[in-house]
């Protein structure tokens, strides 16, 4: 099934934002600012690396999990136990 075309634009833009909120980081510590002020950015990119993966996951879980638990077979319990595994990775962000 693959990424929705929705989703890879909206991917696209949120990674080139974090890309741009990193390159300010890296001139930040250059820059040798206030220390508070460099970690207040670094939240700001796991934040948005956070959201970025969740929309993701949910790609996944709508198009690909969803495709092929519906087919049956091998494959979904392969699916249903990679459900699982990325559940228990990254529910807890």
């Amino acid at each position: 099934m693959g990424i929705a075309e929705g989703t890879k634009h909206d991917l696209g833009r949120r990674l080139a934002r974090i890309r741009g909120q990193v390159g300010g980081i890296a001139r930040m510590v250059e820059d040798e600012r206030y220390c508070p002020d460099i970690l207040q950015q670094f939240a700001a990119v796991h934040s948005a690396l956070r959201a970025a993966e969740k929309e993701l996951l949910l790609n996944h879980l709508e198009r690909c999990a969803t495709h092929a638990i519906e087919e049956g077979g091998d494959d979904a319990a392969r699916v249903r136990a990679e459900i699982a595994d990325l559940f228990m990775r990254f529910a807890g962000r």
